[in-house]
């Protein structure tokens, strides 16, 4: 079983429209993460890191939620334009994205 460094998991919950939660699903979590898995491969780390779609992280309020471990780091309210932020600062290069971390 290939060893990775880290799993990427991002929420894929889909709830009715009109609960008042929303969820990740409507909010862009599918193209969240096919970002996730072409920059990875893009960059060359995919067999490294992965990114999986998740059930719900019970975050669906904040916007489409990704989880990084082993670090536990939480993202909130993700877009595909933050992408390539959390993968060349994060994933590349050790430092979460502040601006966009769950505190």
């Amino acid at each position: 079983m290939p060893q990775r460094q880290r799993y990427l998991f991002v929420c894929n919950n889909r709830r009715p429209d009109d609960n008042p939660k929303g969820s990740c699903a409507a909010k862009g979590s599918e193209a969240v993460r096919d970002e996730f898995k072409r920059l990875l491969h893009e960059r060359g780390v995919k067999g490294r890191m992965r990114a999986n779609a998740a059930g719900c992280l019970d975050q669906c309020a904040r916007g489409v939620t990704v989880v990084v471990y082993p670090e536990q780091v939480w993202y909130g309210g993700v877009k595909v334009d933050d992408v390539r932020e959390i993968v060349e600062g994060h994933l590349i290069g050790g430092v979460p994205v502040e601006r966009l971390r769950m505190k």
